[in-house]
């Protein structure tokens, strides 16, 4: 509970609005002299003080309000502060406001005005408080990445600071890592930081695009083949899998495998035993297999497209990377480090990089901003040089006439993210958030 210190030489004034702010619920503490609010401060949990600007009879300048409030600034920076002031201290209190007082209040005050100026800066007081921990966490977080190889990704996210440290956990195993999220948002380099860290960094690292593949060579790229064993085959040549012995395969585009090759893997995987295309020989390997993929794997199991059995056998660790409108704190970030100093972004470039909603995730980004540094003039890119292409508009439509099936289509397709979803049902947030609430989807 938030405790709120009233400081007023007046007992009944504090009574007063110790009655009133506890209607809230709100814990209070009164005080008569400044000496005695300031040693509260130092012996008790402050979130707000309420104080007066005189403190004797014989004084109305408010200059003991004044003294006053720099000492409590002194003691607990940040701590939101109200001033109750009588007119012939209104002059004082917005000075004392450009100098980091939360509000001033005139006497006598009005009840309502009060309680709500009390309960939005204790409402804002907290969420500072929340971003205060947040930013503490991120950074502790980010010091114990800094201990693993990277490979080069930049991170300035939450989401994707508590992805790598899962994936620097899991590196040291040799646990199979099924890597999920759309094309272009940085899976392959999720897979190179899982090696990177792992007891294997040293042993050979192999990587396959087995949606590539045809067919028809499926069997051969993956297992090798002997001399002779389809047309071309003029001598005997080695498989990924042999290739990776001892060390990691990666195996990206994995939805896309067909379901002979989908049997042909699982037989691997399971018993680590294989023979080249044309050879009865048999042949054993040691591979910790890493696959990526951006297709909907339990809904190809239903559609009959991906074995369920080959599933839990790659998903025995998942790694759901998301797109890059999910963690737009590296938008920004990510266009700089890909500058490289080559130019600069104007304000009006980083507004249209911002709202962008980047199907194409982080290699989208990186192509726009080498296009642009290229393009632009005087070292300076503007929001034309990056030449983005601009979302279909979706046709206006009243709030109103919005079930729950359409918006949580339109959260699901955005990735969560509100101002993205209303935009793409043609109405502002307000109206979507309003929406949602008379739907009961906001609890």
């Amino acid at each position: 509970m938030d405790r709120i210190l009233i400081i007023d030489d007046n007992p009944a004034i504090g009574e007063a609005l110790s009655l009133l702010l506890e209607l809230d619920g709100h814990q209070t503490l009164c005080c008569t002299s400044p000496e005695a609010a300031l040693e509260m401060v130092e012996q008790e949990e402050i979130a707000l003080v309420i104080q007066d600007m005189n403190f004797s009879a014989d004084t109305t300048s408010g200059n003991e309000g004044r003294t006053l409030f720099h000492a409590l600034q002194a003691k607990q920076p940040g701590l939101p502060i109200v001033l109750l002031t009588a007119w012939t201290d209104l002059a004082m209190a917005v000075e004392l406001v450009k100098a980091g007082a939360a509000d001033y209040l005139g006497k006598p005050w009005d009840d309502q005005k009060l309680r709500l100026t009390v309960n939005n800066l204790l409402e804002l007081s907290r969420l500072r408080r929340q971003e205060k921990a947040r930013h503490y966490q991120q950074a502790s977080q980010l010091k114990r990445l800094s201990r693993f190889d990277l490979c080069g990704m930049q991170v300035h996210s939450p989401a994707m600071v508590a992805l790598l440290e899962t994936a620097t956990r899991v590196a040291a195993s040799d646990l199979p890592v099924l890597i999920t999220g759309p094309n272009g948002a940085g899976k392959e380099r999720i897979a190179d930081i899982l090696h990177a860290n792992s007891s294997l960094r040293d042993q050979p690292f192999i990587k396959v695009n087995v949606g590539a593949l045809p067919p028809e060579l499926m069997e051969a790229e993956l297992f090798g083949a002997e001399a002779g064993a389809y047309t071309g085959a003029t001598k005997a040549r080695i498989g990924r899998f042999e290739a990776a012995d001892g060390g990691t395969l990666f195996l990206d585009e994995l939805g896309n495998l067909p379901l002979s090759g989908q049997i042909k893997l699982l037989r691997v995987l399971q018993t680590g035993e294989f023979e080249r295309l044309g050879s009865h020989q048999t042949r054993k390997v040691r591979v910790r297999v890493i696959s990526a993929t951006n297709a909907d794997l339990p809904a190809a199991i239903q559609a009959g497209t991906f074995r369920e059995d080959l599933y839990y056998r790659l998903n025995v660790v998942q790694l759901a990377l998301p797109g890059l409108a999910e963690r737009p704190e590296e938008i920004l970030p990510l266009a700089e480090h890909f500058l490289a100093e080559q130019a600069q972004l104007s304000e009006a470039a980083c507004r249209a990089l911002m709202a962008h909603p980047w199907p194409g995730n982080v290699r989208e980004l990186e192509n726009a901003i080498a296009r642009a540094a290229l393009l632009c003039q005087n070292g300076v890119i503007n929001e034309a040089d990056l030449a983005l292409e601009r979302p279909p508009v979706a046709p206006t439509r009243s709030p109103a006439e919005l079930d729950e099936e359409a918006i949580t289509q339109a959260l699901a397709c955005h990735g969560g993210v509100i101002a993205r979803a209303a935009r793409s049902l043609g109405i502002s947030r307000q109206q979507l958030y309003r929406r949602m609430e008379k739907l009961e989807m906001v609890r």
